[in-house]
């Protein structure tokens, strides 16, 4: 999962909304999102590669998102898949202040990540290269290859127009968000981040939807909570054209909290 647009008290009719865009090579194998028959408790796309995920839901309530860090030259071949920190926290009943600690622990056992975790009203982004962590309080945020809303052009302009239509409340529709999904507007030279990546990649890393042969924005997933709790997920899958090639659409109500 490269990018993450979230809002959080927002609008009236949905508490958070979450648009995200999961970049990868078009050669990986993917398995669209779905309930996993190991864990049917568990709403995710699986990395058939690694057989973790980039961003799942729970029935109980809980959610995590992965974004990797860009950082040319300090990957490690040896790390291990941040796929599993989604999974290990879906399937898991450990709390995220428990998860927190786990994270800070086996922060240097992976290559740089971001992951957006918690309870849908309770969220928080742990950084592994800098051993942060910030809890998401009401407003809107932008996460990609670097810290959280970080004066990138993508997330700039993403960031933008969630809080556009989070304020078009009589005329909200998910399609404004796959919309926002879909830009690959790519930045001007002058404004690109440099990453240390060749700069015919930055050009091409630029725009919220990366399109590429290689390369590019395999999914494009919406998720909704309201005010009574139900969740609304649809994935949306591209391939090396970014054509339209697949859909899931899911809508159930979160497990009854305890007591």
């Amino acid at each position: 999962m490269c990018i993450l647009f979230i809002a959080v008290d927002q609008h009236p009719d949905y508490p958070l909304i979450v648009a995200a865009n999961r970049d990868e090579f078009h050669a990986r194998p993917t398995q669209p999102s779905g309930f996993w028959e190991q864990y049917p408790q568990v709403l995710a796309g699986k990395d058939l590669q690694a057989g973790g995920s980039w961003m799942g839901v729970s029935r109980a309530g809980k959610l995590a998102a992965l974004t990797n860090i860009r950082s040319s030259g300090k990957e490690r071949e040896q790390a291990i898949s941040r796929g599993e920190l989604v999974m290990n926290y879906l399937i898991d009943d450990m709390s995220a202040s428990d998860y927190h600690k786990v994270l800070s622990q086996s922060a240097t056992q992976y290559n740089g990540y971001n992951l957006l975790f918690g309870e849908l009203e309770h969220l928080q982004v742990y950084n592994n290269f800098e051993d942060s962590i910030y809890s998401l309080t009401k407003g809107i945020y932008g996460l990609s290859n670097a810290n959280l809303n970080a004066p990138w052009p993508k997330l700039d302009l993403g960031r933008s127009e969630l809080a556009k239509y989070c304020q078009q409340t009589d005329v909200f529709n998910v399609e404004h968000l796959f919309k926002l999904l879909s830009n690959n507007t790519k930045a001007q030279d002058e404004v690109l981040p440099q990453t240390g990546v060749p700069l015919e990649w930055e050009r091409k890393l630029s725009s919220i939807f990366i399109e590429s042969p290689d390369y590019g924005t395999r999914s494009s997933t919406v998720l909704l909570l309201d005010r009574y709790r139900q969740v609304f997920w649809q994935e949306r899958s591209f391939n090396s054209s970014a054509q339209l090639t697949d859909q899931q659409t899911y809508l159930f109500k979160l497990d009854a909290p305890d007591l």
